[in-house]
């Protein structure tokens, strides 16, 4: 059997190519590419687009991560499995695979193989029995197929976790006005301001545009997560796993304390500083969605952040001019490449799921 990916046709053999911006000859500003195994890569996508990778089998990593918008869905907070909904916003996963901690929290920071075993096995996001998804990709002569050609052997839950990390490393920003040197003259003057007075590479550093540390910046609480019960019920879930004191009464995302709960509080509502890349297709903004446009976001940074007992003390009054903000949105805007939304990022084969089912299944080996 062959697959297409990534533009080239391949064997069962695999090839370790090298996906990102800069392979396509961008400066040395953009985010540097990720060599990745192709044949692994191109199940991660398949996988990546299968809803059979949730609990029944309705939800795939795509339902929430959208191409066209940038990984993201476009919704101030995400939704969530069947039954429940979620209490934080959706972030991008393009040039994920560079980050060492993921989540707005920063809870997860080993591999991305972690990420994708705790996104597809958390109840309240694909409520995924790992047992039970090796079984379903097993079944599938396809994936059989495909994990051979990766070189995974037998399809398993293994394979999964290191398949979709493979896929998600060929999710690297491209084309940025930024990183091709084809910025407007607001958006230069926005740079000048980004880097200079109004102070925003402080955090937002490096060619993905983060310090990947938790900050306090005292950004507004959404309402709806505790108006809505089945957000609530999600936080709730959230919170008593991680050890969260007071869980019951809590109305505040603690954010990055779950790492270290510290008992002075230093760290209550820190949450890590996102990426900038990309902001144009992954709005509304911050970890709960309360802002709807980068002009609020500007405007909050603006006046010196929000309202927090903890907050970073970097964070004062900018008093910047209306032209100003406007200038620092036409820089942010042009962090935003080329979308990812062709056949090398999205699996656009129909998946079908009446294949023949084994003869003899009973005496059959798996």
């Amino acid at each position: 059997m062959r697959f297409i990916g990534f533009g080239l046709t391949i064997a069962a053999t695999t090839t370790v190519i090298a996906v990102g911006s800069t392979a396509v000859g961008q400066s040395e500003r953009a985010v540097a590419p990720i060599e990745v195994d192709l044949a692994m890569a191109e199940l991660g996508k398949r996988l990546f687009f299968d809803p059979r990778l949730s609990g029944d089998a309705t939800l795939s990593c795509a339902s929430c991560h959208v191409p066209e918008l940038g990984f993201s869905d476009g919704l101030a907070l995400s939704e969530a499995y069947a039954g429940s909904l979620h209490f934080r916003n959706t972030p991008t996963l393009i040039n994920t695979a560079h980050r060492d901690a993921w989540m707005h929290d920063g809870r997860l920071g080993t591999n991305l193989n972690d990420v994708t075993r705790e996104m597809l096995t958390e109840t309240y996001l694909m409520n995924m029995d790992m047992r039970m998804m090796q079984e379903r990709v097993r079944q599938d002569p396809v994936y059989v197929e495909m994990f051979a050609a990766a070189g995974l052997g037998t399809p398993s839950n293994g394979g999964v976790r290191n398949a979709i990390p493979a896929y998600l490393s060929t999710l690297i920003s491209r084309g940025a006005p930024y990183d091709t040197g084809d910025l407007s003259e607001e958006a230069a003057r926005g740079e000048a301001l980004f880097f200079g007075d109004a102070g925003c590479s402080a955090c937002h550093t490096g060619d993905r545009f983060t310090d990947d540390q938790p900050h306090v910046t005292g950004v507004p609480d959404n309402p709806d997560i505790w108006a809505e019960p089945l957000r609530h019920i999600g936080f709730i879930t959230y919170a008593k796993f991680m050890g969260v004191a007071n869980y019951m009464n809590l109305r505040a995302d603690p954010g990055a304390y779950v790492r270290g709960h510290e008992a002075d509080g230093s760290t209550f509502g820190s949450f890590m500083t996102p990426t900038l890349r990309e902001l144009t297709y992954t709005g509304p903004y911050m970890h709960n969605g309360v802002f709807e446009t980068l002009y609020e976001v500007v405007a909050f940074y603006n006046d010196g952040g929000g309202d927090a007992p903890n907050k970073d003390p970097r964070l004062q009054p900018l008093g910047l001019s209306s032209g100003q903000r406007s200038d620092l949105v036409a820089f942010l805007e042009a962090l935003s490449g080329e979308p990812l939304t062709g056949p090398e990022f999205v699996w656009e084969e129909e998946i079908p799921y009446d294949y023949p089912a084994i003869e003899n299944w009973r005496e059959t080996e798996n």
